[in-house]
């Protein structure tokens, strides 16, 4: 049985003076087709118990992400979504291209954090100034605090997960209508074997990441 996350982090930054915690979490980063999108979910001192059912988005069904979904639009100060797409990927990588979809996200917060919860052991909002104006990504020079399963035990970056979750999985949803022999229905843009039979009999479409040698990793 999973544990819900708790604030235990976030109460920690807001005893030192921090007024705007914001967890912060990806999801897409290893799918073949579609966007890598980046959640951000904004609270304050005093922010109510998170919604009871809050998990890490990969712990929930997707009925139950729809439903904290809702509620956590309720429950915090501010939250976004941004979104790198497939040909921004191809051009930029994954990791800038994941530093891209944050500072959209950072740019719809109607409040902005002081302070960033990021799941994982790798800072990879930030890069090198020079590098990131190079290639056109604002520079947001935020303290983080990185802690690894941050997405199960921190309730700010399990809200940030679901947030990613439910609104990229909802627009691989809209593109299978149009593209279903890829299963993007079900299997959202990852590698099932429905989407890389279809890789190989079909071909690529302009939402796959087609730097990955998609067609040799299926076997084409």
């Amino acid at each position: 049985m999973s544990v819900a996350p708790s604030l235990i982090e976030e109460h920690l930054l807001f005893t030192q003076g921090v007024k705007f915690v914001a967890g912060v979490d990806e999801v897409g980063r290893g799918a073949l087709a579609g966007p890598v999108s980046v959640g951000v979910a904004v609270i304050d001192v005093d922010v109510a118990q998170p919604p009871a059912q809050l998990r890490d988005s990969k712990q929930m069904s997707a009925k139950a992400r729809l439903e904290n979904y809702l509620a956590i639009k309720q429950w915090t100060k501010s939250c976004a979504v941004g979104s790198a797409t497939a040909a921004e990927i191809d051009e930029i990588g994954i990791i800038n291209a994941l530093r891209l979809a944050w500072t959209r996200a950072y740019s719809g917060l109607a409040i902005k954090p002081n302070h960033i919860i990021l799941d994982g052991k790798h800072n990879w909002l930030q890069g090198k100034e020079s590098d990131l104006f190079t290639i056109g990504i604002p520079s947001i020079d935020l303290p983080v605090t990185l802690k690894i399963k941050a997405d199960e035990s921190c309730a700010s970056v399990a809200a940030a997960s679901v947030l990613a979750k439910v609104e990229r999985d909802e627009y691989m949803q809209k593109l299978a209508l149009t593209f279903p022999q890829y299963g993007w229905a079900s299997n959202v843009g990852y590698g099932a074997a429905k989407h890389m039979t279809a890789i190989r009999e079909v071909g690529l479409t302009e939402y796959h990441r087609k730097s990955w040698s998609l067609s040799s990793s299926a076997g084409a």
